[in-house]
């Protein structure tokens, strides 16, 4: 689950893109990078959040009236630069691509790319796959220049070759941008534009804030199958569904990942967790606890706490204090790094607690360790009850779609009952949300949105590509990965000294 963002403007455009990256770094925090274009590539990426990767020298250089960004969540190649993005192709004419999501039949894609095109994927990327087929296809269609067709033949070849869930923006030198959506919709992807006197820019982005921040006019989100294509020249707008199949967005983007502030499919996260909480609050209510105040597990779950507090007619307290200079938890390379990063993350305030029945609310419960430290710090700051509650249903399955929850055996909820993830939390009471209070209350929001990807809640994969032996092949993948990160101290990357990369 990464930030991706593009830019096609008038002037120079790696600031803007700088800004929307800013604004997506929840989104991603392992490396970023941008790629700009003013009649060659002018590339820099590096591991780290964005303030860390990109410094005045750098900005200077990344000139250009074209830009794509990205933010990366790893899932795969953790610790490595070769493993950011944008990615370049250099035929034909120059292609960069930034991408979000995942490919679970990229091991095949890379077999298949070096065998029968004659390509080779140098990184574990499915970004660098993607952008293969996208340019292979270009290439075999002879093309001079670009039109509108040879895009939509390009992305549905990807289409056709493609198992996952994937959103994508990228840029021709000299012709345009385009950007598609996996055929599902699975992944989010947003488009607008910004017109000043007689110019107007374009955006694309995995999240609406960030064209509410930069001050650009939403035009749609992209629609699942569907592919656009901006022509550089003219500025005309092509779109077109190139292979549109039964929209199933992610839930767990309105659960966790996205910002309360965004807008998503219609959706508004904010008020989609909101309603999670008051139906969560009926459960909770209905056991009859003797409960003194509510507590939000910062930051995502606020919204959801203060709709159950509000529901339970009880008073809401900020207990948990967060160092925001701490990245999530979640969203972190290796369980020992979550361990050790939890305690530095959030400090529990002794005079909120002490003495009190405290009924925690968290967005999620994934491999139950965080949730365990969480109770133990409340425990330990004088509470004297301590109940637990996910306004999001247990996570019971792995996630082939782009977020890292990617083996049975490392979900708590896959392995024990309610009860038995309650004892190894050692929490006084254990509340989870139902599958179906988690999908009313997103589909609320938007009545054209008819069903979501819930595979990690309720097992039913409904690309219906996955089944035992797919999730067997990708269990086995993980864990290699995981085994060979290990080492990752001992990589010597090329390049500067930091371990970044410039191409300017």
């Amino acid at each position: 689950m990464c930030g991706i963002i593009g830019i096609l403007g008038h002037d120079y455009v790696a600031q803007d893109v700088y800004d929307g990256m800013v604004t997506l770094q929840h989104r991603g925090q392992d490396a970023a990078g941008i790629v700009t274009y003013n009649g060659k590539f002018h590339l820099r990426k590096g591991l780290g959040l964005v303030k860390d990767v990109f410094h005045t020298r750098h900005m200077k250089r990344l000139m250009g009236y074209a830009g794509i960004g990205h933010t990366r969540y790893g899932t795969t190649g953790v610790g490595s630069i070769d493993e950011a993005q944008p990615f370049i192709g250099p035929s034909p004419f120059g292609v960069a691509l930034v991408h979000n999501g995942n490919l679970f039949n990229a091991t095949e894609l890379r077999e298949e790319i070096f065998e029968k095109d004659q390509r080779l994927v140098n990184s574990s990327s499915d970004g660098e796959v993607l952008l293969n087929m996208f340019t292979k296809s270009l290439a075999r269609q002879g093309v001079t220049s670009i039109s509108p067709e040879n895009i939509w033949k390009a992305v549905e070849s990807v289409y056709a070759r493609s198992k996952g869930a994937y959103s994508v923006v990228g840029y021709i030198a000299k012709f345009g941008m385009f950007a598609f959506r996996d055929p599902h919709g699975i992944r989010p992807l947003l488009f607008g534009k910004r017109t000043v006197g007689l110019t107007t820019d374009y955006i694309f982005s995995s999240e609406s804030v960030t064209l509410d921040i930069l001050g650009f006019e939403l035009i749609k989100d992209i629609g699942p199958g569907e592919a656009v294509y901006i022509d550089e020249k003219t500025r005309e707008v092509h779109m077109k569904k190139v292979m549109p199949k039964r929209h199933i967005p992610c839930i767990f983007e309105y659960i966790y990942f996205a910002r309360p502030d965004s807008l998503l499919n219609g959706i508004s996260v904010y008020k989609s967790r909101m309603r999670m909480g008051e139906r969560l609050a009926k459960q909770i209510k209905r056991a009859k606890l003797d409960i003194d105040v509510v507590m939000p597990v910062p930051d995502s779950s606020r919204s959801a706490a203060m709709a159950v507090a509000d529901a339970l007619d009880l008073r809401y307290r900020e207990g948990l204090v967060k160092n925001r200079y701490i990245g999530r938890t979640f969203i972190m390379p290796g369980q020992e790094i979550r361990k050790k990063s939890i305690r530095y993350k959030l400090n529990p305030m002794k005079l909120e607690i002490e003495g009190k029945n405290i009924l925690l609310v968290d967005d999620s419960i994934v491999r139950g360790n965080t949730s365990r430290q969480i109770v133990e710090m409340v425990r330990a700051a004088g509470a004297k009850k301590v109940y637990f509650s996910s306004y999001s249903p247990p996570v019971v399955s792995p996630c082939l779609y782009g977020v890292d929850i990617p083996t049975h055996a490392e979900l708590i909820a896959a392995n024990a009952s309610i009860e038995d993830v309650r004892k190894f939390m050692g929490a006084d009471a254990l509340f989870y949300g139902s599958t179906d209070d988690a999908v009313e209350s997103c589909m609320k929001g938007n009545p054209e949105v008819k069903d979501m990807c819930m595979a990690c809640f309720d097992g039913k994969y409904k690309t219906g590509d996955i089944d035992e032996e797919v999730l067997k092949k990708n269990s086995d993948m993980r864990i290699s990965d995981k085994a060979c990160d290990v080492f990752g101290d001992e990589i010597e990357l090329d390049g500067e000294a930091d371990g970044q990369l410039n191409l300017i």
